[in-house]
């Protein structure tokens, strides 16, 4: 908003501009990428209307947060692999790690 202005006048201007502004009852928003995801907590979130467009205005606190997750693999996962297509242990591994550790899917890349 504009520093020093009345936030009853601020409202009054915005509606005659025909600015529409709906606070939403928000405690956290989620934005996820790729990769990361970016949490907003806690939330506040309005709809602005305007000429047609409805657009969100988030703000808060904000945190990122990493998405990617870390496989375990057991050596019983590895010899299962390895006695299901009698490869190395190192090519069962990878096999596991690129199936993101799902065993029937990794036996099956072998085929």
């Amino acid at each position: 908003m504009i520093p020093g202005m009345n936030p009853k006048q601020m409202q009054k201007m915005m509606k005659q501009m025909g600015v529409q502004q709906e606070d939403l009852p928000v405690n956290r928003v989620d934005f996820y990428f790729d990769d990361h995801k970016i949490i907003i907590e806690p939330a506040s979130v309005a709809i602005v209307k305007m000429m047609g467009q409805e657009s969100f205005q988030v703000t808060g606190d904000l945190r990122k947060e990493s998405l990617e997750t870390s496989v375990e693999i057991s050596d019983e996962d590895i010899q299962t692999v390895v006695d299901q297509v009698n490869c190395s242990k190192e090519d069962a591994r990878k096999a596991i790690e690129d199936a993101d550790g799902d065993l029937a899917a990794a036996i099956m890349s072998f085929e």
